[in-house]
């Protein structure tokens, strides 16, 4: 399965594609993060966005589309921004028929750390120790995107597992 692994940012979006080559066995296949002119105005900007994730979803065939759930914890204007650029990854996914998944921050730390709480720090080193990778992928926003990637190949595959055994269940006890 591919995963291309989106942490939303008008100013910096990070991306990520991890395959899983094996049972608890990722590989990366590419990383970045696009940037946007912040002297455009908001809808060229969200343009930008929407022309530089297609190509990633045009290159890399991603078999899911996960996204950081954006949070009001920061301030509103930054939430707005994560918001809006969170909404064309989800419509760049509808568009191209690929699935789309929303995790949560404490999900992906949890998952890739064994602690919801970690720090920024401790993800990025657990990131480069599953991807086996030699340096930490900088900036941050992009070691996010791949620790969301990541958080969706482990507890994604669960969670749907999970999903079809219940609906299953549903449709026997009919």
């Amino acid at each position: 399965m591919r995963v291309l692994g989106i942490d939303p940012g008008l100013t910096r979006c990070g991306v990520g594609v991890v395959d899983s080559t094996g049972p608890q066995q990722l590989r990366l296949i590419d990383v970045g993060v696009i940037k946007t002119d912040p002297d455009l105005d908001l809808d060229q900007r969200l343009l930008q966005l929407e022309v530089e994730l297609s190509k990633w979803i045009n290159k890399h065939k991603p078999d899911v589309i996960a996204v950081e759930r954006v949070f009001s914890q920061l301030n509103v204007r930054t939430a707005m921004a994560t918001g809006q650029a969170a909404g064309v990854a989800l419509l760049l996914a509808a568009k191209s028929k690929i699935k789309v998944v929303m995790h949560t921050p404490s999900e992906v730390k949890a998952a890739v750390t064994g602690s919801g709480r970690a720090d920024k720090k401790q993800v990025a080193e657990m990131v480069k120790r599953l991807l086996k990778l030699k340096e930490i992928p900088k900036p941050v926003d992009s070691t996010d995107a791949l620790a969301l990637a990541i958080c969706h190949h482990w507890r994604g595959v669960g969670n749907d597992r999970l999903a079809a055994a219940k609906l299953k269940k549903v449709s026997k006890g009919k």
